[in-house]
């Protein structure tokens, strides 16, 4: 079972048409699911959209489609939250921005999960918050396409696990299944990984390790 006995016991519920179980299951994941809105949000949505309206959608959307989940309850309802909050956020990206630069409808698909390029941007513009902030525009301009390059440089695969693990804070387990890899891969990945972007940052001016 891909559930805690909590979740376990609330879907129970949700199974017997207890309406009430769903929206507990939805508050117990919901500080998890912020996390996920607030790192793949584009920033030019920073300020327009807030991530409680977005979760918000969300669960009016699971809501609706609760029927697909329980065809198979023993998978994480946590992944298929996530995987319903991903597709909301998808929605607000084209409402709000449409063609522009970045095509909205490309990000995510449920096979792929997010485009490479849609990741590389999350994980750039946040791993600036690990940098000091420098005063000059073309100093910090200059500082993010080192580290978009740096970026470039990962697998698609490699980056997406960041993005899980560290970032969305997904457990090694949820991360291998939004994958579709297995647990000791998506472990040895993110270990690789996290040591490559380690390196390719601390050569990085203004660099703060943790």
């Amino acid at each position: 079972m891909a559930n805690n006995p909590s979740d376990t016991e609330l879907i129970s519920r949700v199974a017997n048409g207890d309406q009430n179980a769903l929206a507990e299951l939805f508050s117990l994941h919901r500080d998890r699911l912020w996390r996920l809105v607030t790192f793949r949000m584009d920033p030019r949505l920073h300020g327009r959209v807030d991530a409680d309206d977005i979760l918000q959608e969300a669960w009016l959307s699971a809501v609706q489609r609760i029927d697909h989940f329980l065809i198979d309850a023993s998978r994480s309802i946590f992944v298929w939250f996530r995987l319903i909050t991903c597709q909301t956020l998808v929605d607000i990206h084209r409402r709000h921005l449409g063609t522009q630069k970045r095509n909205a409808g490309n990000e995510f698909s449920i096979d792929r999960g997010w485009s490479s390029s849609s990741t590389s941007s999350s994980l750039s513009f946040h791993l600036m918050d690990h940098l000091t902030t420098p005063s000059e525009a073309a100093v910090r301009e200059e500082m993010s396409q080192q580290l978009n390059h740096a970026l470039e440089e990962m697998k698609e695969i490699d980056r997406e696990v960041l993005a899980l693990r560290h970032f969305e804070q997904l457990t090694n387990r949820e991360a291998a299944q939004v994958l579709g890899i297995s647990e000791q891969a998506a472990s040895d990945r993110y270990i690789r990984a996290l040591g490559r972007l380690k390196t390719a940052m601390t050569s990085l001016p203004g660099f703060m390790a943790e």
